[in-house]
Protein backbone atom coordinates (compact mmCIF):
# COMPACT_ATOMS: atom_id res chain seq x y z
CA UNK A 1 0.00 0.00 0.00
CA UNK A 2 2.81 2.60 0.91
CA UNK A 3 3.95 1.83 -3.12
CA UNK A 4 0.02 2.99 -4.52
CA UNK A 5 1.05 6.61 -4.88
CA UNK A 6 4.37 5.78 -6.56
CA UNK A 7 2.74 3.49 -9.11
CA UNK A 8 -0.16 5.88 -9.54
CA UNK A 9 2.63 8.34 -10.75
CA UNK A 10 4.28 6.10 -12.46
CA UNK A 11 0.95 4.87 -14.62
CA UNK A 12 0.25 8.94 -15.29
CA UNK A 13 3.60 9.46 -16.71
CA UNK A 14 3.33 6.62 -19.23
CA UNK A 15 -0.23 7.89 -20.51
CA UNK A 16 1.28 11.54 -20.88
CA UNK A 17 3.99 9.61 -22.22
CA UNK A 18 1.58 7.73 -24.77
CA UNK A 19 -0.20 10.41 -25.54
CA UNK A 20 2.73 12.70 -26.68
CA UNK A 21 4.04 9.69 -29.06
CA UNK A 22 0.63 7.80 -30.04
CA UNK A 23 -0.64 10.14 -32.97
CA UNK A 24 -4.45 8.57 -32.48
CA UNK A 25 -3.98 9.16 -28.48
CA UNK A 26 -3.02 13.13 -29.55
CA UNK A 27 -5.71 13.04 -31.93
CA UNK A 28 -8.70 12.21 -29.60
CA UNK A 29 -10.09 14.11 -26.87
CA UNK A 30 -11.03 11.75 -23.83
CA UNK A 31 -10.48 8.78 -22.60
CA UNK A 32 -9.91 5.38 -24.49
CA UNK A 33 -12.41 3.10 -22.03
CA UNK A 34 -15.25 0.73 -24.64
CA UNK A 35 -18.63 2.08 -24.06
CA UNK A 36 -21.94 0.25 -25.55
CA UNK A 37 -25.15 1.73 -26.03
CA UNK A 38 -28.48 0.11 -27.47
CA UNK A 39 -31.22 0.38 -29.85
CA UNK A 40 -34.03 -1.82 -30.84
CA UNK A 41 -37.43 -2.24 -32.40
CA UNK A 42 -39.69 -5.48 -32.65
CA UNK A 43 -37.52 -6.75 -34.52
CA UNK A 44 -34.14 -6.22 -33.73
CA UNK A 45 -31.69 -5.30 -30.84
CA UNK A 46 -28.46 -3.35 -32.35
CA UNK A 47 -25.52 -2.64 -29.93
CA UNK A 48 -23.29 0.09 -31.15
CA UNK A 49 -19.99 0.95 -29.17
CA UNK A 50 -17.87 4.12 -29.31
CA UNK A 51 -15.13 2.19 -30.02
CA UNK A 52 -14.53 3.30 -33.70
CA UNK A 53 -18.40 4.72 -33.42
CA UNK A 54 -19.63 1.27 -35.07
CA UNK A 55 -22.54 -1.02 -34.73
CA UNK A 56 -21.33 -3.97 -32.43
CA UNK A 57 -23.72 -6.52 -32.75
CA UNK A 58 -27.56 -7.02 -33.87
CA UNK A 59 -30.03 -9.54 -32.40
CA UNK A 60 -33.17 -10.47 -34.36
CA UNK A 61 -35.90 -11.19 -31.66
CA UNK A 62 -37.93 -13.11 -34.05
CA UNK A 63 -35.11 -16.12 -34.96
CA UNK A 64 -33.48 -18.74 -32.62
CA UNK A 65 -29.74 -19.90 -33.23
CA UNK A 66 -28.40 -23.48 -32.45
CA UNK A 67 -28.79 -22.19 -28.80
CA UNK A 68 -32.03 -21.59 -28.92
CA UNK A 69 -31.03 -17.79 -27.57
CA UNK A 70 -31.68 -14.61 -30.33
CA UNK A 71 -29.40 -15.11 -33.82
CA UNK A 72 -26.82 -12.69 -33.35
CA UNK A 73 -25.26 -11.17 -36.71
CA UNK A 74 -21.89 -8.79 -36.88
CA UNK A 75 -21.07 -10.02 -33.62
CA UNK A 76 -17.75 -11.43 -33.71
CA UNK A 77 -13.76 -9.85 -33.24
CA UNK A 78 -13.57 -9.79 -36.64
CA UNK A 79 -16.25 -8.11 -37.95
CA UNK A 80 -16.19 -4.13 -37.90
CA UNK A 81 -16.52 -1.24 -40.51
CA UNK A 82 -13.58 1.70 -40.78
CA UNK A 83 -11.96 4.07 -42.56
CA UNK A 84 -8.80 6.00 -42.83
CA UNK A 85 -8.79 9.58 -42.02
CA UNK A 86 -5.89 11.98 -41.81
CA UNK A 87 -4.66 12.55 -37.57
CA UNK A 88 -1.77 14.61 -38.73
CA UNK A 89 -1.10 18.33 -39.64
CA UNK A 90 -0.21 19.54 -42.91
CA UNK A 91 3.63 19.05 -42.35
CA UNK A 92 3.59 15.64 -40.38
CA UNK A 93 1.31 13.42 -42.55
CA UNK A 94 -0.21 10.51 -40.43
CA UNK A 95 -3.06 8.47 -40.13
CA UNK A 96 -5.43 6.09 -38.73
CA UNK A 97 -8.14 3.87 -38.99
CA UNK A 98 -11.87 5.02 -37.46
CA UNK A 99 -12.07 1.86 -36.07
CA UNK A 100 -8.96 2.24 -33.72
CA UNK A 101 -10.45 5.29 -31.98
CA UNK A 102 -12.66 6.06 -29.27
CA UNK A 103 -15.57 8.57 -30.41
CA UNK A 104 -17.38 10.63 -27.63
CA UNK A 105 -21.06 8.92 -27.53
CA UNK A 106 -24.25 11.18 -27.69
CA UNK A 107 -27.78 10.65 -26.35
CA UNK A 108 -30.04 8.26 -28.08
CA UNK A 109 -32.58 10.50 -29.72
CA UNK A 110 -36.62 9.38 -30.21
CA UNK A 111 -37.75 11.28 -33.38
CA UNK A 112 -41.71 11.86 -34.35
CA UNK A 113 -41.78 9.39 -36.43
CA UNK A 114 -41.04 6.95 -34.08
CA UNK A 115 -37.36 5.95 -35.14
CA UNK A 116 -34.52 6.66 -32.59
CA UNK A 117 -30.96 7.99 -33.09
CA UNK A 118 -27.68 7.60 -31.66
CA UNK A 119 -24.98 9.94 -32.96
CA UNK A 120 -20.99 9.50 -32.22
CA UNK A 121 -18.46 12.30 -32.46
CA UNK A 122 -14.60 12.25 -33.02
CA UNK A 123 -13.22 16.07 -32.09
CA UNK A 124 -9.39 16.20 -33.00
CA UNK A 125 -7.42 18.04 -30.08
CA UNK A 126 -6.59 20.86 -32.16
CA UNK A 127 -7.88 23.92 -33.59
CA UNK A 128 -8.41 22.84 -37.21
CA UNK A 129 -11.88 22.55 -37.11
CA UNK A 130 -11.80 18.83 -38.13
CA UNK A 131 -14.53 16.44 -36.70
CA UNK A 132 -16.30 13.71 -37.75
CA UNK A 133 -20.13 12.44 -36.53
CA UNK A 134 -21.58 8.78 -37.30
CA UNK A 135 -24.92 9.03 -36.44
CA UNK A 136 -27.24 6.13 -36.65
CA UNK A 137 -30.76 5.41 -37.14
CA UNK A 138 -33.53 2.44 -36.74
CA UNK A 139 -37.46 2.73 -37.42
CA UNK A 140 -39.90 0.88 -36.20
CA UNK A 141 -40.06 -2.74 -37.47
CA UNK A 142 -37.78 -2.55 -39.76
CA UNK A 143 -34.22 -4.92 -40.44
CA UNK A 144 -32.19 -1.59 -42.23
CA UNK A 145 -30.32 0.45 -39.83
CA UNK A 146 -29.52 3.90 -41.15
CA UNK A 147 -25.77 5.33 -40.85
CA UNK A 148 -24.34 8.94 -41.77
CA UNK A 149 -21.30 10.01 -41.88
CA UNK A 150 -20.73 13.75 -41.06
CA UNK A 151 -17.36 15.47 -41.80
CA UNK A 152 -16.39 19.08 -41.09
CA UNK A 153 -13.36 20.24 -43.08
CA UNK A 154 -13.44 16.74 -45.04
CA UNK A 155 -10.45 17.91 -47.66
CA UNK A 156 -8.25 17.88 -44.28
CA UNK A 157 -9.58 14.50 -42.61
CA UNK A 158 -9.46 12.64 -46.06
CA UNK A 159 -6.71 12.33 -48.54
CA UNK A 160 -7.34 13.47 -51.86
CA UNK A 161 -11.86 13.41 -51.20
CA UNK A 162 -11.88 10.11 -51.00
CA UNK A 163 -12.89 7.98 -48.39
CA UNK A 164 -11.50 4.12 -48.31
CA UNK A 165 -13.83 2.37 -46.17
CA UNK A 166 -13.17 -1.32 -45.01
CA UNK A 167 -16.08 -3.37 -44.60
CA UNK A 168 -15.54 -6.92 -42.69
CA UNK A 169 -18.52 -9.35 -42.15
CA UNK A 170 -17.83 -12.74 -40.45
CA UNK A 171 -21.36 -14.74 -41.39
CA UNK A 172 -21.45 -17.22 -38.07
CA UNK A 173 -23.18 -20.36 -38.39
CA UNK A 174 -26.66 -20.36 -37.60
CA UNK A 175 -27.86 -23.93 -39.03
CA UNK A 176 -27.29 -27.28 -37.56
CA UNK A 177 -25.25 -28.57 -41.35
CA UNK A 178 -22.56 -26.14 -41.53
CA UNK A 179 -21.67 -28.05 -44.35
CA UNK A 180 -24.69 -27.47 -46.41
CA UNK A 181 -24.98 -23.93 -45.29
CA UNK A 182 -21.59 -23.04 -46.81
CA UNK A 183 -23.09 -24.81 -50.06
CA UNK A 184 -26.08 -22.31 -49.98
CA UNK A 185 -24.20 -19.13 -49.19
CA UNK A 186 -23.47 -16.30 -51.99
CA UNK A 187 -22.12 -13.04 -52.22
CA UNK A 188 -24.38 -10.22 -54.39
CA UNK A 189 -24.07 -6.85 -55.27
CA UNK A 190 -25.64 -4.38 -57.56
CA UNK A 191 -22.81 -3.05 -60.07
CA UNK A 192 -23.64 -0.45 -62.38
CA UNK A 193 -27.22 -0.63 -61.93
CA UNK A 194 -27.02 -4.28 -63.03
CA UNK A 195 -27.60 -7.37 -60.09
CA UNK A 196 -24.76 -10.25 -60.15
CA UNK A 197 -23.99 -13.05 -57.55
CA UNK A 198 -21.08 -15.70 -56.72
CA UNK A 199 -21.30 -18.88 -55.04
CA UNK A 200 -18.89 -18.86 -51.93
CA UNK A 201 -16.82 -21.71 -53.27
CA UNK A 202 -16.44 -20.62 -56.86
CA UNK A 203 -14.75 -17.44 -56.28
CA UNK A 204 -12.89 -16.23 -53.77
CA UNK A 205 -13.35 -12.14 -54.81
CA UNK A 206 -14.36 -9.57 -57.14
CA UNK A 207 -13.12 -6.67 -58.22
CA UNK A 208 -15.24 -3.12 -59.03
CA UNK A 209 -14.41 -1.24 -61.67
CA UNK A 210 -17.41 0.46 -61.90
CA UNK A 211 -20.21 2.26 -59.86
CA UNK A 212 -21.87 -0.75 -56.56
CA UNK A 213 -25.02 0.48 -55.12
CA UNK A 214 -24.59 -2.16 -52.76
CA UNK A 215 -23.29 -5.47 -51.36
CA UNK A 216 -24.00 -8.26 -49.51
CA UNK A 217 -23.47 -12.01 -48.11
CA UNK A 218 -26.07 -14.24 -48.15
CA UNK A 219 -26.00 -16.97 -45.87
CA UNK A 220 -28.72 -19.51 -46.09
CA UNK A 221 -31.41 -17.39 -44.14
CA UNK A 222 -29.68 -14.38 -43.20
CA UNK A 223 -28.12 -11.75 -45.05
CA UNK A 224 -25.76 -8.91 -44.46
CA UNK A 225 -25.52 -5.83 -46.63
CA UNK A 226 -24.06 -2.78 -47.09
CA UNK A 227 -25.68 0.63 -48.99
CA UNK A 228 -23.73 3.10 -50.74
CA UNK A 229 -26.64 5.37 -51.07
CA UNK A 230 -24.48 7.79 -52.80
CA UNK A 231 -23.06 4.40 -54.93
CA UNK A 232 -19.50 3.55 -54.17
CA UNK A 233 -16.99 4.65 -56.98
CA UNK A 234 -14.59 1.48 -57.46
CA UNK A 235 -13.18 -1.48 -54.76
CA UNK A 236 -12.72 -5.13 -54.27
CA UNK A 237 -13.82 -8.00 -52.52
CA UNK A 238 -12.36 -10.65 -50.86
CA UNK A 239 -13.65 -13.60 -48.69
CA UNK A 240 -12.41 -16.95 -47.23
CA UNK A 241 -14.15 -20.14 -45.70
CA UNK A 242 -12.71 -21.33 -42.60
CA UNK A 243 -12.72 -24.83 -41.07
CA UNK A 244 -15.97 -26.11 -40.33
CA UNK A 245 -14.66 -26.50 -36.73
CA UNK A 246 -14.26 -22.15 -36.74
CA UNK A 247 -18.42 -22.37 -36.58
CA UNK A 248 -18.38 -19.67 -39.16
CA UNK A 249 -19.74 -20.21 -42.79
CA UNK A 250 -17.76 -17.27 -44.77
CA UNK A 251 -15.49 -13.99 -43.89
CA UNK A 252 -15.65 -11.48 -46.00
CA UNK A 253 -14.01 -8.15 -46.70
CA UNK A 254 -14.45 -5.42 -49.16
CA UNK A 255 -12.35 -2.76 -49.24
CA UNK A 256 -14.64 0.29 -51.14
CA UNK A 257 -13.96 4.08 -52.20
CA UNK A 258 -16.44 6.91 -52.48
CA UNK A 259 -16.07 10.53 -53.52
CA UNK A 260 -16.34 12.83 -50.93
CA UNK A 261 -17.48 16.42 -52.06
CA UNK A 262 -15.11 19.45 -50.98
CA UNK A 263 -17.36 21.21 -48.98
CA UNK A 264 -17.40 22.40 -45.33
CA UNK A 265 -19.63 20.67 -44.43
CA UNK A 266 -20.23 16.38 -45.84
CA UNK A 267 -22.27 13.93 -45.23
CA UNK A 268 -22.03 10.58 -46.74
CA UNK A 269 -25.41 8.60 -46.24
CA UNK A 270 -25.34 4.41 -45.98
CA UNK A 271 -27.40 1.81 -44.56
CA UNK A 272 -27.01 -1.99 -43.17
CA UNK A 273 -28.80 -4.08 -43.82
CA UNK A 274 -28.78 -7.32 -40.87
CA UNK A 275 -31.69 -10.00 -41.07
CA UNK A 276 -33.27 -12.65 -42.58
CA UNK A 277 -33.23 -13.48 -46.45
CA UNK A 278 -36.98 -13.72 -46.58
CA UNK A 279 -38.04 -12.50 -49.81
CA UNK A 280 -41.53 -10.60 -48.90
CA UNK A 281 -39.15 -8.03 -46.29
CA UNK A 282 -36.23 -7.98 -48.84
CA UNK A 283 -38.38 -6.99 -51.65
CA UNK A 284 -39.90 -4.29 -49.70
CA UNK A 285 -36.52 -1.74 -50.00
CA UNK A 286 -37.15 -2.08 -54.26
CA UNK A 287 -33.28 -2.32 -53.80
CA UNK A 288 -33.44 -5.94 -55.46
CA UNK A 289 -31.93 -7.44 -52.77
CA UNK A 290 -34.63 -10.38 -53.05
CA UNK A 291 -32.45 -11.20 -56.21
CA UNK A 292 -29.87 -13.11 -54.11
CA UNK A 293 -32.66 -15.38 -52.62
CA UNK A 294 -32.44 -18.97 -54.49
CA UNK A 295 -35.57 -19.23 -56.18
CA UNK A 296 -34.00 -20.48 -59.44
CA UNK A 297 -30.66 -19.26 -60.13
CA UNK A 298 -27.84 -19.55 -63.23
CA UNK A 299 -29.00 -22.25 -65.25
CA UNK A 300 -32.48 -23.20 -63.43
CA UNK A 301 -33.33 -19.42 -63.82
CA UNK A 302 -35.87 -20.69 -66.08
CA UNK A 303 -37.89 -21.95 -62.71
CA UNK A 304 -37.62 -18.96 -60.77
CA UNK A 305 -41.06 -17.31 -62.19
CA UNK A 306 -42.82 -20.69 -60.85
CA UNK A 307 -41.55 -19.99 -57.65
CA UNK A 308 -42.01 -16.23 -57.66
CA UNK A 309 -45.87 -16.49 -59.07
CA UNK A 310 -47.19 -20.08 -58.27
CA UNK A 311 -45.36 -21.72 -55.38
CA UNK A 312 -44.24 -18.84 -52.84
CA UNK A 313 -47.70 -17.08 -53.04
CA UNK A 314 -49.63 -20.76 -52.53
CA UNK A 315 -47.14 -21.77 -49.46
CA UNK A 316 -47.75 -18.21 -48.03
CA UNK A 317 -51.37 -18.74 -47.94
CA UNK A 318 -51.72 -22.26 -46.80
CA UNK A 319 -49.29 -21.60 -44.16
CA UNK A 320 -50.98 -17.75 -42.81
CA UNK A 321 -54.40 -20.40 -42.45
CA UNK A 322 -53.07 -23.26 -40.90
CA UNK A 323 -50.04 -21.89 -38.99
CA UNK A 324 -48.25 -25.05 -39.99
CA UNK A 325 -45.27 -25.65 -41.92
CA UNK A 326 -45.85 -29.01 -42.49
CA UNK A 327 -49.64 -28.88 -43.34
CA UNK A 328 -48.96 -26.30 -45.55
CA UNK A 329 -46.63 -28.45 -47.52
CA UNK A 330 -49.25 -31.02 -48.06
CA UNK A 331 -51.62 -28.50 -49.16
CA UNK A 332 -49.20 -27.31 -51.36
CA UNK A 333 -48.75 -30.72 -53.24
CA UNK A 334 -52.33 -31.35 -53.33
CA UNK A 335 -52.80 -28.08 -55.20
CA UNK A 336 -49.84 -28.89 -57.71
CA UNK A 337 -50.87 -32.67 -58.38
CA UNK A 338 -54.33 -31.15 -59.51
CA UNK A 339 -52.60 -28.53 -61.91
CA UNK A 340 -50.55 -31.37 -63.18
CA UNK A 341 -53.49 -33.47 -63.13
CA UNK A 342 -54.26 -33.40 -67.06
CA UNK A 343 -50.81 -34.78 -67.86
CA UNK A 344 -50.78 -37.71 -65.01
CA UNK A 345 -54.14 -38.70 -66.84
CA UNK A 346 -52.43 -38.25 -69.98
CA UNK A 347 -49.80 -40.51 -68.44
CA UNK A 348 -51.49 -43.23 -67.49
CA UNK A 349 -54.09 -43.43 -69.70
CA UNK A 350 -50.72 -44.16 -72.46
CA UNK A 351 -49.67 -46.93 -69.46
CA UNK A 352 -53.20 -48.60 -69.46
CA UNK A 353 -52.97 -48.86 -73.92
CA UNK A 354 -49.43 -50.14 -73.44
CA UNK A 355 -50.72 -52.49 -70.33
CA UNK A 356 -53.19 -53.62 -73.01
CA UNK A 357 -50.87 -54.40 -75.82
CA UNK A 358 -48.66 -56.71 -73.67
CA UNK A 359 -50.46 -59.92 -75.15
CA UNK A 360 -49.49 -59.16 -78.61
CA UNK A 361 -45.97 -57.91 -78.16
CA UNK A 362 -45.50 -60.92 -76.07
CA UNK A 363 -46.53 -62.62 -79.59
CA UNK A 364 -44.36 -60.54 -81.45
CA UNK A 365 -41.12 -61.37 -78.85
CA UNK A 366 -41.88 -65.65 -79.39
CA UNK A 367 -42.04 -65.05 -82.78
CA UNK A 368 -38.60 -62.58 -83.72
CA UNK A 369 -36.46 -64.40 -81.01
CA UNK A 370 -33.26 -62.49 -80.37
CA UNK A 371 -33.94 -60.56 -83.74
CA UNK A 372 -33.95 -57.48 -82.03
CA UNK A 373 -34.45 -54.94 -85.12
CA UNK A 374 -37.01 -56.98 -86.48
CA UNK A 375 -38.88 -56.81 -82.68
CA UNK A 376 -37.77 -53.27 -82.63
CA UNK A 377 -39.57 -52.81 -86.60
CA UNK A 378 -42.80 -54.94 -85.58
CA UNK A 379 -43.48 -53.34 -82.49
CA UNK A 380 -43.31 -49.71 -84.07
CA UNK A 381 -45.79 -50.74 -86.27
CA UNK A 382 -48.29 -52.45 -83.61
CA UNK A 383 -48.01 -49.68 -82.05
CA UNK A 384 -48.24 -47.28 -85.05
CA UNK A 385 -51.50 -49.52 -85.56
CA UNK A 386 -53.17 -48.86 -82.74
CA UNK A 387 -52.85 -45.97 -82.11
CA UNK A 388 -50.25 -45.78 -79.46
CA UNK A 389 -47.83 -43.36 -78.78
CA UNK A 390 -45.14 -45.20 -76.69
CA UNK A 391 -43.55 -41.95 -75.47
CA UNK A 392 -47.15 -40.83 -74.54
CA UNK A 393 -45.92 -41.54 -70.78
CA UNK A 394 -42.80 -40.02 -70.85
CA UNK A 395 -43.59 -36.87 -72.15
CA UNK A 396 -45.96 -35.54 -69.10
CA UNK A 397 -42.98 -36.66 -66.72
CA UNK A 398 -40.56 -34.42 -68.73
CA UNK A 399 -42.74 -31.49 -68.37
CA UNK A 400 -43.21 -31.70 -64.38
CA UNK A 401 -39.51 -31.32 -64.40
CA UNK A 402 -39.43 -27.50 -63.81
CA UNK A 403 -41.77 -27.85 -61.00
CA UNK A 404 -39.29 -30.18 -59.34
CA UNK A 405 -36.02 -27.83 -59.82
CA UNK A 406 -38.70 -24.97 -58.30
CA UNK A 407 -39.47 -27.12 -55.32
CA UNK A 408 -35.87 -27.55 -54.78
CA UNK A 409 -34.55 -24.32 -54.66
CA UNK A 410 -38.09 -23.11 -52.87
CA UNK A 411 -37.28 -25.58 -49.81
CA UNK A 412 -33.99 -24.56 -49.55
CA UNK A 413 -34.61 -20.92 -49.55
CA UNK A 414 -38.04 -20.62 -47.56
CA UNK A 415 -37.00 -19.16 -44.31
CA UNK A 416 -41.14 -20.14 -42.67
CA UNK A 417 -39.19 -23.58 -42.49
CA UNK A 418 -36.20 -22.71 -40.43
CA UNK A 419 -37.19 -23.75 -36.84
CA UNK A 420 -40.47 -25.59 -37.47
CA UNK A 421 -41.58 -28.73 -36.11
CA UNK A 422 -43.50 -30.98 -37.60
CA UNK A 423 -44.46 -34.91 -36.39
CA UNK A 424 -40.55 -35.87 -35.45
CA UNK A 425 -38.58 -33.14 -37.61
CA UNK A 426 -37.71 -30.22 -35.44
CA UNK A 427 -36.29 -27.94 -38.12
CA UNK A 428 -38.03 -28.64 -41.71
CA UNK A 429 -35.27 -26.72 -43.42
CA UNK A 430 -32.98 -29.15 -41.97
CA UNK A 431 -32.46 -33.18 -42.28
CA UNK A 432 -34.81 -35.05 -39.70
CA UNK A 433 -32.45 -37.35 -37.99
CA UNK A 434 -34.47 -39.69 -35.52
CA UNK A 435 -31.93 -42.52 -36.49
CA UNK A 436 -28.08 -42.02 -35.63
CA UNK A 437 -25.62 -44.60 -36.15
CA UNK A 438 -22.59 -42.54 -34.05
CA UNK A 439 -20.15 -42.94 -37.25
CA UNK A 440 -20.15 -41.71 -40.89
CA UNK A 441 -21.63 -44.05 -43.07
CA UNK A 442 -20.34 -43.51 -46.78
CA UNK A 443 -22.38 -41.02 -48.44
CA UNK A 444 -25.11 -41.27 -46.57
CA UNK A 445 -23.66 -39.77 -43.26
CA UNK A 446 -24.01 -40.32 -39.57
CA UNK A 447 -27.80 -40.34 -39.75
CA UNK A 448 -30.67 -41.69 -41.56
CA UNK A 449 -33.81 -39.33 -42.38
CA UNK A 450 -37.18 -40.30 -42.18
CA UNK A 451 -38.96 -38.84 -44.14
CA UNK A 452 -36.38 -39.85 -46.73
CA UNK A 453 -36.64 -43.81 -46.13
CA UNK A 454 -40.44 -43.00 -46.57
CA UNK A 455 -39.87 -40.78 -50.27
CA UNK A 456 -37.94 -43.95 -51.36
CA UNK A 457 -40.17 -46.71 -49.92
CA UNK A 458 -42.89 -44.60 -51.89
CA UNK A 459 -40.52 -43.66 -55.41
CA UNK A 460 -39.98 -47.94 -55.10
CA UNK A 461 -43.95 -48.74 -55.15
CA UNK A 462 -44.81 -46.03 -57.82
CA UNK A 463 -41.77 -47.71 -60.03
CA UNK A 464 -43.07 -51.61 -59.08
CA UNK A 465 -46.68 -50.25 -60.49
CA UNK A 466 -45.42 -48.54 -62.96
CA UNK A 467 -43.37 -51.73 -64.73
CA UNK A 468 -46.68 -53.40 -64.23
CA UNK A 469 -47.96 -51.50 -66.86
CA UNK A 470 -45.31 -51.10 -69.40
CA UNK A 471 -44.10 -54.30 -71.61
CA UNK A 472 -41.06 -56.37 -70.36
CA UNK A 473 -38.12 -55.10 -70.96
CA UNK A 474 -35.34 -57.60 -72.58
CA UNK A 475 -32.71 -55.07 -71.54
CA UNK A 476 -31.42 -55.90 -68.54
CA UNK A 477 -30.39 -52.33 -67.55
CA UNK A 478 -33.98 -50.79 -68.16
CA UNK A 479 -35.94 -53.60 -66.75
CA UNK A 480 -34.07 -53.04 -63.30
CA UNK A 481 -33.19 -49.09 -63.73
CA UNK A 482 -36.78 -48.30 -62.03
CA UNK A 483 -35.70 -49.98 -58.78
CA UNK A 484 -32.18 -49.14 -58.52
CA UNK A 485 -33.23 -45.18 -58.49
CA UNK A 486 -35.33 -44.64 -55.21
CA UNK A 487 -31.95 -46.65 -54.04
CA UNK A 488 -29.82 -44.12 -55.18
CA UNK A 489 -32.21 -41.46 -53.72
CA UNK A 490 -31.65 -42.92 -50.04
CA UNK A 491 -28.26 -41.32 -50.11
CA UNK A 492 -28.40 -38.50 -51.95
CA UNK A 493 -31.41 -37.07 -50.17
CA UNK A 494 -30.39 -37.58 -46.61
CA UNK A 495 -28.73 -34.38 -46.22
CA UNK A 496 -31.61 -32.47 -47.76
CA UNK A 497 -34.31 -30.47 -45.69
CA UNK A 498 -37.07 -32.42 -44.21
CA UNK A 499 -39.61 -30.27 -45.57
CA UNK A 500 -38.76 -31.27 -49.16
CA UNK A 501 -38.40 -35.07 -48.22
CA UNK A 502 -42.05 -34.82 -46.44
CA UNK A 503 -43.02 -32.98 -50.01
CA UNK A 504 -41.62 -35.83 -52.38
CA UNK A 505 -43.50 -38.19 -49.53
CA UNK A 506 -46.86 -36.54 -49.75
CA UNK A 507 -46.68 -36.48 -53.53
CA UNK A 508 -45.58 -40.18 -53.38
CA UNK A 509 -48.68 -40.89 -51.72
CA UNK A 510 -50.69 -38.91 -54.03
CA UNK A 511 -49.13 -40.39 -57.34
CA UNK A 512 -50.05 -44.16 -55.85
CA UNK A 513 -53.94 -43.54 -54.84
CA UNK A 514 -54.50 -41.61 -58.14
CA UNK A 515 -52.41 -44.62 -60.01
CA UNK A 516 -55.18 -46.93 -58.07
CA UNK A 517 -58.08 -45.06 -58.64
CA UNK A 518 -57.68 -44.10 -62.14
CA UNK A 519 -56.81 -47.29 -63.58
CA UNK A 520 -59.30 -49.19 -61.42
CA UNK A 521 -62.24 -46.62 -61.85
CA UNK A 522 -61.67 -43.84 -64.33
CA UNK A 523 -60.12 -45.71 -67.71
CA UNK A 524 -62.17 -48.39 -68.99
CA UNK A 525 -59.61 -51.18 -69.87
CA UNK A 526 -62.46 -53.07 -72.56
CA UNK A 527 -63.27 -49.79 -74.10
CA UNK A 528 -59.44 -49.15 -74.70
CA UNK A 529 -59.54 -52.72 -76.20
CA UNK A 530 -61.82 -51.67 -78.61
CA UNK A 531 -60.33 -48.29 -79.62
CA UNK A 532 -57.51 -49.66 -80.26
CA UNK A 533 -59.12 -52.43 -82.71
CA UNK A 534 -61.18 -49.25 -84.45
CA UNK A 535 -57.54 -48.15 -85.33
CA UNK A 536 -56.12 -50.61 -86.76
CA UNK A 537 -59.35 -50.46 -89.22
CA UNK A 538 -58.99 -47.05 -89.79
CA UNK A 539 -55.97 -46.14 -92.71
CA UNK A 540 -52.84 -44.69 -91.72
CA UNK A 541 -50.14 -42.40 -92.75
CA UNK A 542 -46.99 -42.57 -91.79
CA UNK A 543 -45.38 -39.11 -90.38
CA UNK A 544 -41.88 -38.39 -91.54
CA UNK A 545 -40.30 -38.86 -88.44
CA UNK A 546 -42.22 -42.53 -88.45
CA UNK A 547 -41.18 -43.04 -92.39
CA UNK A 548 -36.88 -42.20 -91.93
CA UNK A 549 -37.31 -44.53 -88.93
CA UNK A 550 -38.42 -47.09 -90.63
CA UNK A 551 -35.90 -46.67 -93.28
CA UNK A 552 -32.79 -46.18 -91.12
CA UNK A 553 -34.16 -49.80 -89.41
CA UNK A 554 -34.67 -51.19 -93.12
CA UNK A 555 -31.43 -50.34 -94.09
CA UNK A 556 -29.61 -51.52 -90.26
CA UNK A 557 -31.66 -54.96 -91.02
CA UNK A 558 -30.12 -55.18 -94.89
CA UNK A 559 -26.33 -54.45 -93.75
CA UNK A 560 -26.67 -56.90 -90.81
CA UNK A 561 -27.92 -59.96 -93.24
CA UNK A 562 -25.54 -58.90 -95.66
CA UNK A 563 -22.65 -59.34 -92.84
CA UNK A 564 -24.20 -62.56 -92.09
CA UNK A 565 -24.21 -64.15 -95.50
CA UNK A 566 -20.75 -62.79 -95.93
CA UNK A 567 -19.34 -64.66 -92.70
CA UNK A 568 -20.92 -67.76 -94.49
Amino acid sequence: KANQPKQDSLARIQDSILKVTNPVAKFVLGDSIEKTSVLENSLIKVTFTNKGGQLKQVELKKFKGQDSLPVKLAGSDFDNISYSINTGSASVQRSAETADLFFSMGQTVTNKDGSQTLSFQLNPNDSSGRSITHEFTIRPDNYMVDFIVRMKNAAQLLTNNTMNLTWKYAAAQQESDISYEKQNTQVGYIKDGSFDYHTIAKKSSKSFDDKVSWIGIRQRFFYGILVAKNDFSSGNMEWTIPADSARTVVRSTANMKLTVPAAAESAIPFSMYYGPSDYHILKKYDMRFEKLINLGQGMYSFVRPINKFLILPVFDFFNGLTKNPGIAIILLTLLIRLLISPLTYTSYLSGAKMKALRPEIAKLKDKFGEDKQAMSMEQMKLFREAGVNPLGGCIPALLQIPIFFALFSFFNAETALRGADFLWSHDLAAYDAPIKFGFNFPILGGHLSLFNVMACITSFMISWYSMSMTPDQSNPVLKYMPYIFPVFLLFFFNNLPSGLTWYYTVSNLVTLGLQFVIQNYIINHDKILEKIELNRKKPKTKSKWQERLEQMQEQQKKMKESQQRGRR
